[in-house]
């Protein structure tokens, strides 16, 4: 099978153009190329010039003639008196150092295309940006002239991988990274992954569980950090920064101190002198990712010490190497008493740190959750994001589908990142939308942007799901850019996977449209949440934590659902936004239903926007989600012909295994509900009661 059949080359080039014409098109310009740069063997200079001489390769068959310059990160295109008769202004244009432009000019006396970066770097980004236009443009453009920097300047990626092969929350495969608890430096996959990565933009990866066991927590010493800086070495060429998620107890797991006191000169000393290890072993270390104090992982709670004690003793370490501590912000109480009802765990984050804004050291990113649980299918904005105006932030989303289908289920998830990072926080007046404040355009951030829960494995299609793939593809594009539509980036992944205007791309393209809101229409009743079977999170188990200690419940009773988040009547959760998103929130008249039961306990009767009773939605949109499904299935098996039989096969065993999947949610929600209410549907569907 070839590479595009097995999903291996994801959106990179793979086949040869079909169209002899198209190839012939960009001959002039594919047969010469003049590079300016200082050209280190395993720099980035390097990586943009096999990826771009690769990409033409593959996709026209022609070996371009390679002259190669000092000077300026440039990449000249066309015959030999380009470089001395095209316009200059383009060489000229002062860029930022991860920023490229990229200009076309078919319709000069000489035929030029030319790409510039900020630096390396830059120019590997604008060779990928290349490639992409080359994979979603069926004609080439006779004039173009585009410079692009990045929106954020962190766009990461967190791998939740254990060294001893697999990976938590992962539904690929197991682990590219480890096996048996040690590195797999000989992974061509390593290096493949990192190429995916810089393709859409990522800058920074940390490449282990946040749950840090005994295994981990080795990485930072002598032992293992020869075999990490192999890995940094490795993505430092594609322009991706390497990180650690380290252990908060590591002093006292490595048996060396007898506390983690932050406080403690000792423990401070420990800390110092590791970080001076491990940048004299990696000297560009990007830093550490910390889950601290939550689920049960240790913490400076211990010691009667606050989070911002506990990154700043991490800060300290790190800022003389000039390094990063990511601390995470998904802190609340894991050991929560269900009678309790006045304990609300979507309050937590704000409640920790909100009152810590100022505290942390100018090298201490805070890493938000998107929304104030965990991932689920719909919850509002965390109002914690952009709150805190003198600490830096960025935004965490998972690209992982946890609790959205665990790629099985089709869920293209770019469409609810886009809800979030539109979203209009009103902090510091109209227009303060999170992807400024992600960009850093609202307060002063030394540090900003956004992170990611990987969704790779060892799968050969490394998201498990063909379209999964979709996903990480989309974070990437939004991360560097969130100005850009869902549609558009659905479009181009379709086209760059499935090929430009096939009838099998076309209909991708309008299924990852449709996808979050069906698997949103039978698994998540207006943004309650929770359902699923414990710790597994795939299937549909009603109450399955509804008397747990997590802090995650529903509250369905004879008379309605929800929880009450109100401030006069409830746990007082909506006073974290700012006026304008509070009273919306707080009133059920004004409250959006799509978030309606995030904040209010409703009976079963009320009314919705729509004119349906709470209830008739609930059965409408069971069934909804299955018909829309089964309208998907009917549509791929008619492209059969247009689709290689590997992808095709596999995508239809998906579609219809998420068809079961969707059936058993309908029929256990709906005769969940129908019991509790004692209300019939209106349309005299089957409800088991």
């Amino acid at each position: 099978m070839t590479q595009s059949s097995t999903g291996y080359a994801a959106w990179l080039p793979s086949e040869r153009w079909s169209d002899e014409a198209r190839i012939e098109s960009w001959r002039p310009l594919f047969e010469q190329i003049e590079a300016h740069m200082i050209l280190r063997h395993e720099g980035a200079g390097a990586s943009a010039l096999r990826e771009l001489i690769g990409g033409i390769q593959t996709l026209s068959g022609i070996s371009p003639r390679l002259t190669v310059k000092s000077g300026t990160p440039l990449l000249i295109f066309g015959d030999a008196q380009v470089s001395q008769k095209a316009p200059s202004d383009l060489q000229e244009i002062e860029l930022a150092e991860e920023a490229y432009a990229l200009q076309i000019d078919l319709e000069n006396s000489i035929p030029y295309a030319l790409i510039r970066g900020g630096s390396d770097v830059g120019l590997l980004h604008g060779v990928f940006a290349f490639l992409r236009l080359l994979g979603t443009q069926q004609s080439r453009p006779d004039k173009l002239h585009e410079i692009e920097a990045p929106h954020h300047p962190i766009r990461m990626i967190d791998q939740w991988d254990n060294m001893d092969g697999s990976v938590e929350r992962g539904y690929s495969g197991n682990s590219i990274f480890y096996r048996d608890n040690r590195i797999l430096l000989e992974s061509q996959r390593i290096a493949d992954y990192a190429r995916l990565l810089a393709s859409v933009g990522i800058n920074a990866i940390s490449i282990n569980n946040v749950n840090v066991h005994a295994a981990e927590t080795k990485l930072i010493t002598a032992d293992l950090l020869p075999d990490v800086k192999r890995l940094s070495d490795l993505f430092s060429s594609y322009g991706i920064k390497l990180f650690l998620s380290i252990n908060y107890a590591a002093p006292i797991e490595l048996r060396e101190l007898d506390t983690a006191d932050p406080l403690d000169a000792d423990v401070q000393q420990w800390w110092r002198d590791k970080a001076q290890e491990i940048y004299a072993a990696i000297p560009d270390f990007g830093g550490f990712v910390v889950k601290a104090d939550s689920e049960n992982r240790p913490g400076p709670f211990t010691y009667g010490r606050d989070h911002a004690d506990g990154a700043n003793l991490l800060a300290d370490a790190l800022a003389p190497f000039g390094g990063l501590v990511f601390w995470r912000c998904f802190v609340y109480d894991c050991h929560q008493d269900w009678r309790d009802r006045s304990t609300d765990r979507a309050r937590a984050a704000y409640d920790h740190f909100k009152p810590l804004d100022g505290k942390f050291r100018d090298n201490v990113i805070l890493q938000i959750k998107n929304g104030p649980m965990d991932f689920q299918v719909r919850e509002p904005i965390s109002p914690l994001f952009g709150a805190m105006p003198l600490t830096n932030q960025v935004m965490e989303f998972q690209i992982a589908q946890e609790y959205t289908g665990q790629q099985r289920d089709v869920c293209f998830l770019v469409p609810q990142w886009k809800t979030y990072l539109d979203f209009d926080t009103h902090l510091t007046g109209e227009g303060t939308t999170v992807k400024k404040i992600a960009a850093g355009q609202i307060h002063p951030f030394a540090q900003s942007g956004v992170a990611a829960v990987s969704n790779i494995g060892d799968d050969d299609n490394w998201t498990g799901h063909h379209l999964a793939q979709a996903n990480l593809y989309g974070f990437g594009r939004l991360a560097w850019n969130p100005e850009l539509s869902a549609e558009s980036i659905a479009a181009q992944w379709s086209a760059l996977t499935f090929g430009l205007l096939n009838p099998a791309a076309l209909f991708v393209e309008k299924l990852l449209m449709e996808s979050w809101s069906v698997y949103e229409s039978y698994a998540a009743p207006l943004s309650v949440g929770w359902m699923v079977q414990p710790h597994y999170h795939y299937a549909v188990d009603i109450d399955g934590y509804e008397y747990s200690k997590w802090g995650t419940y529903h509250f369905a009773d004879r008379d309605g659902v929800g929880i009450d988040r109100t401030i006069a009547t409830g746990t007082g959760y909506t006073g974290q936004y700012a006026a304008e998103n509070r009273d919306v929130y707080d009133s059920l008249e004004n409250c959006p239903d799509e978030v309606l039961l995030f904040f209010h306990h409703v009976p079963y009767t009320h009314i919705l926007k729509s004119g349906k009773t709470l209830i008739q939605h609930i059965y409408d949109s069971r069934f909804e989600g299955v018909a829309r499904i089964e309208r998907w299935i009917e549509q791929w098996k008619s492209l059969a012909s247009e689709v290689d039989p590997s992808r095709f096969e596999h995508i239809l065993r998906r579609l219809e295994g998420q068809l079961d999947n969707a059936k058993q949610w309908r029929d256990v929600v709906s005769t969940y509900f129908y019991r509790k209410s004692g209300i019939a549907d209106e349309h005299g569907r089957t409800i088991y009661g």
